[in-house]
């Protein structure tokens, strides 16, 4: 087996786990909507939502009670894909998303009109009019899974609170010109610029609110454990040991392991089989990868080995799942 690669001295652990998002938009919609209306988003496991609103008012709200207002250049990410609404007022009558009619402008990026009737003056229609960019996004990483986890029902950015960083305003600004323009390209340019949107999102909110000592965020901007945690994320076939991770992050082994369980919340060797099997779980799923070679891949003796490991990590037996029709839209 060849030795691992070398870990940089300054290793950005939180950067290369926001790169590995990986994110994969599925639809893209901009809508244009007139009071009265209410649409409900269904919960979307394993996906991601984001709103933002470019002209306008509405009312975000999800089952527990919990609702935010969003104006203007304000955004809304629901990064665990929870069932929620948006409605022009707070208790409106919502539509399910998928029952609404659409214009396809292409195999993701959709026009929705919908809502009451325009006023004959159409000074006063435009009162009424709400105009949003919505997303839903895939991602398909573990190191992007684990991080949604961290993540709070829903992360609302308004330029009001001091939360949304200039960049980032300016970001929202170029995309709500090209959802208006409907410019040559624009779709591409909206595609790369609602990943880098969300992904800026999620690191606003890291900065601004993972202040704690513990938890894996806090894992991974530790100055010593994140070379650890690198590592294992970048190379898990390699045979780590408590002592070589140890070294690596420039502890003795005592102590680092012992930091290790306090931050993370279990123990180093937990870790690294927990994250290896979850790795496989993803390409089970999703790739037609054999057991033997997937063994031999994260550093497993035998297939029986890798079986084992798997069954008492995960409680079940490698095995490929049936497939699922997904929604027609999604």
């Amino acid at each position: 087996m060849l030795p691992p690669r070398d870990i940089p001295s300054h290793s950005d652990t939180l950067g290369e786990t926001l790169y590995s998002l990986r994110l994969n938009g599925l639809i893209y919609a901009n809508s244009e909507l007139t009071a009265p209306w209410g649409i409900a988003m269904p919960p979307l496991m394993g996906k991601m939502m984001f709103h933002i609103v470019t002209q306008g008012s509405c009312w975000l709200s999800f089952e527990n009670g919990q609702s935010h207002f969003l104006q203007p250049g304000e955004l809304a990410l629901v990064p665990k894909g929870l069932g929620h609404t948006i409605s022009h007022e707070k208790e409106q009558a919502c539509e399910p998303f998928f029952d609404i009619p659409v214009t396809k402008l292409s195999e993701r990026y959709e026009f929705l009109r919908y809502g009451g009737k325009r006023k004959a003056n159409e000074r006063e229609s435009q009162s009424h009019l709400t105009r949003l960019i919505c997303g839903v996004l895939s991602f398909d990483h573990l190191a992007g899974q684990k991080l949604v986890e961290q993540l709070p029902e829903v992360i609302h950015l308004t330029p009001s609170k001091d939360n949304l960083p200039l960049s980032l305003q300016n970001m929202i600004q170029t995309l709500e010109q090209e959802a208006t323009t409907l410019a040559p390209g624009g779709e591409t340019i909206m595609t790369h610029l609602a990943d880098i949107i969300v992904i800026q999102a999620i690191r606003s909110w890291i900065t601004q609110n993972n202040s704690g000592t513990s938890g894996w965020l806090s894992g991974l901007q530790h100055p010593k454990l994140s070379k650890a945690l690198s590592a294992i994320h970048t190379q898990p076939q390699h045979a780590w040991t408590v002592d070589r991770l140890a070294k690596l992050s420039g502890m003795s082994r005592s102590g680092f392991s012992a930091q290790f369980t306090q931050v993370i919340g279990t123990s180093v060797k937990h870790y690294l089989t927990e994250w290896r099997m979850n790795l496989a779980r993803n390409k089970i799923q999703h790739t037609s990868v054999t057991l033997a070679d997937l063994a031999e891949e994260l550093g497993y003796q035998s297939e029986a080995a890798f079986s084992r490991a798997y069954k008492r990590i995960l409680g079940e037996p490698p095995l490929r799942p049936k497939k699922l029709i997904g929604d027609k839209r999604v």
